[in-house]
């Protein structure tokens, strides 16, 4: 007798676009992400673009982080080389436990798409404060292929054998497999 399945619990998450020169129309990364969230029956609770700056990124966050109604932040840009990418930088530290797996599952995926280019991806996540964080590029394809990939059934408390959502929820999941 196969149990039923769980009923979709939808999670508050907010999304932050890290760029000097994008506005919020221009931001198509950001829309990307906030259009699929709610397409998979989440709540965009805030969006918001700040520059590449590690105070300004790193209070927002903060300020998403320590607000118990947001249970999950995206970020995207910030991730490469360039001088002014300070996305690990920045959030690491507010970091309570990294998400070790996911720049390297974030490349992988990714080098199917640019080849080797991936490796000038710096993509990462963390928890803090039982929230999740993940941190993308800020390309629209590299958004599809975090949200795609790895984050839209991280965030789905019936994907199976384990799911951030317990962790979000603030639950200890039993592991009933």
């Amino acid at each position: 007798m196969s149990k039923p399945e769980k009923p979709f619990i939808s999670l508050n998450i907010a999304i932050l676009t890290v760029s000097d020169t994008r506005s919020l129309e221009e931001d198509t990364s950001g829309q990307y992400l906030a259009d699929s969230l709610v397409k998979s029956g989440h709540t965009l609770a805030e969006r918001a673009i700040r520059t590449d700056d590690i105070y300004q990124i790193r209070a927002i966050v903060s300020q998403w982080i320590a607000d118990p109604a947001i249970h999950a932040i995206i970020t995207t840009g910030g991730t490469g080389f360039y001088i002014r990418d300070q996305i690990p930088e920045a959030l690491s530290p507010l970091f309570d436990k990294e998400v070790q797996g996911f720049g390297e599952m974030f490349r992988a995926l990714s080098r199917d798409e640019i080849g080797m280019s991936t490796l000038q991806s710096r993509a990462l996540a963390g928890m803090a404060n039982n929230t999740v964080i993940f941190c993308l590029p800020g390309s629209s394809g590299a958004c599809r292929t975090g949200w795609e990939g790895i984050i839209k059934e991280q965030l789905d408390n019936r994907t199976r054998p384990c799911n951030f959502v317990p962790h979000l929820m603030r639950e200890n999941p039993k592991h009933d497999h």
